[in-house]
């Protein structure tokens, strides 16, 4: 395999969408991911999703490129024997089985360890390994109820609502490629591997920030109100003519700007709105004077007026318009990666740059065992006859 000694070797043993994030990051940036699949079903996330073609869809498109695929029945005496040879030339393992699985499947870090002591073995759950919830099932709306987003998102009166996207699954994937990258350095120290821990509630709870600060502060827990900023106004979405656009006067300074622009110089003294806490504690009385004035002009206009007054402002883009944006194909964020059943597809870009060792979308999603005898082959160095023989037998 190319520049097989020089790459970062792991075996994911993931499915869904946390451990296939975290991996799919790893390969973005070179590594080789060795993709472990059930023989014949494979990732959940493949059954999940628009079908681009049979077994192939867009869920699993969405988070599997720069992998390669091998299915093993890990249940099998002999599908763990190659699945723990394959650990003994691994750098990283990634998991995200529910906590107890591994130790059944004689996958877990303890076990793995005594074949390879450097091997970092990232393990991905919904809520940890020890505490009263650690045998819950999760998926990424629990993560968001249970974590608290949910419980300050949507609009003030009505339903808690979950972001448009799985970002439990999604920070977690980040939070365990982070911890895995923070692992090699200290191995590149020291030579130990170690166990890294993740989890889709340990990652919704960071990203509370300031709603956590404002909770620690006042005792009282943060409640939606829209797309309000709560420390901050004018900081949200601004009713236009004909829809709506985002603005974000988020200090005296753009608060002024803000008010010279759309002809409201009285506003700019006014003891009410003179600082923002003042803003804040007087939105009531703000609100429908700014969007009365705002409902005055199409939703181009107002952005033309917020560019030349250098107040930060934005459209609120469908996928379509984000996908033929200009901006969006500058940062090389819409890419197309050739596939050999599915043809062109197009994914996301890789959102980190690097301007010595840039990452790269090399590979396609795989099809299901794509790699089988390849990985068989060139890393444990089974002969032809030998895996037709484990096809034959189920385990392959």
């Amino acid at each position: 395999m190319e520049n097989q000694a020089k790459k970062l070797i792991v075996v994911d043993l993931t499915r869904a969408l946390a451990g296939p994030y975290c991996t799919m990051m790893l390969g973005d940036i070179g590594a080789e991911i060795i993709k472990v699949e059930r023989p014949g079903a494979g990732d959940d996330a493949r059954s999940w999703g628009a079908e681009f073609t049979e077994g192939f869809n867009s869920y699993f498109v969405s988070i599997n490129r720069n992998k390669k695929s091998i299915t093993v029945d890990m249940k099998t005496e002999q599908g763990l024997a190659i699945v723990q040879e394959l650990v003994k030339k691994a750098d990283v393992v990634v998991e995200n089985f529910r906590p107890g699985v591994t130790q059944k499947l004689k996958l877990d870090y303890p076990t793995l360890k005594a074949l390879n002591p450097g091997l970092i073995y990232c393990s991905i759950t919904g809520f940890g390994s020890t505490g009263p919830d650690a045998g819950r099932p999760a998926f990424d709306l629990i993560a968001q109820g249970m974590g608290g987003i949910m419980g300050f998102t949507g609009e003030k009166g009505r339903m808690p609502v979950k972001v448009g996207t799985p970002i439990g699954d999604i920070i977690a994937g980040i939070f365990g490629a982070f911890g895995i990258m923070r692992a090699l350095w200290h191995r590149e120290i020291t030579g130990k591997g170690q166990l890294v821990e993740t989890s889709l509630l340990g990652g919704q709870i960071a990203l509370h920030s300031f709603q956590a600060g404002r909770y620690f502060t006042t005792g009282i827990s943060p409640e939606p109100e829209g797309n309000i900023h709560p420390l901050i106004t004018p900081y949200e979405s601004f009713p236009a003519s004909d829809g709506y656009i985002n603005i974000a006067a988020g200090n005296d300074t753009l608060w002024r700007r803000f008010c010279e622009i759309l002809d409201l110089h009285d506003l700019i003294d006014d003891p009410r709105f003179i600082t923002n806490p003042k803003r804040v504690e007087n939105r009531e009385a703000l609100t429908p004077i700014l969007q009365e004035k705002t409902r005055q002009y199409t939703k181009t206009e107002l952005l033309d007026l917020m560019a030349q007054a250098k107040v930060p402002n934005g459209p609120i883009s469908t996928l379509e318009e984000v996908f033929s944006s200009p901006q969006v194909h500058a940062l090389k964020m819409l890419q197309e990666v050739e596939h050999p059943v599915a043809g062109k597809l197009k994914v996301t870009g890789i959102p980190v740059n690097y301007s010595e060792t840039p990452g790269e979308i090399k590979y396609p999603p795989p099809l299901l065992g794509e790699q089988t005898e390849e990985i068989l082959t060139q890393y444990l160095g089974y002969s032809t006859q030998e895996i037709e023989t484990l096809r034959e037998q189920g385990v392959v």
